[in-house]
């Protein structure tokens, strides 16, 4: 698995953001013992589909693929949160999370 890191076009604008971004985020609370990297991002998909983050959403949906969760388990959990953050933010999810799925290699 390769590790994750900011987009590299950012750093011309905002080095910094980016250098924390790898060093802070990705380098160290990511890698963090106490949950697995699936749980990561079990909770991270779940918090970017809630708040409604689009943007960041197809990214961490793959990197949640990488990480060992199905689509029947992300489908899953995005579906119950559309109870908890609201169903447009659940349908905005469930539509990004089909259209990876759909460009993925069946395995």
């Amino acid at each position: 698995m390769a590790k994750q890191s900011a987009p590299r076009e950012l750093a011309e604008i905002a080095p910094k953001l980016v250098e924390v971004t790898d060093e802070v985020l990705f380098g160290d609370i990511w890698e963090r013992p106490g949950l697995s990297p699936r749980d990561r991002s079990l909770v991270t998909v779940s918090v970017l589909a809630a708040l409604y983050r689009g943007e960041q959403l197809p990214y961490h949906l793959g990197k949640a693929l990488e990480n060992g969760l199905s689509v029947e388990e992300l489908s899953e959990a995005i579906t119950h949160l559309a109870f908890y953050a609201g169903w447009p933010n659940a349908m905005t999810a469930i539509t990004l999370l089909k259209k990876i799925a759909d460009e993925r290699p069946s395995a």
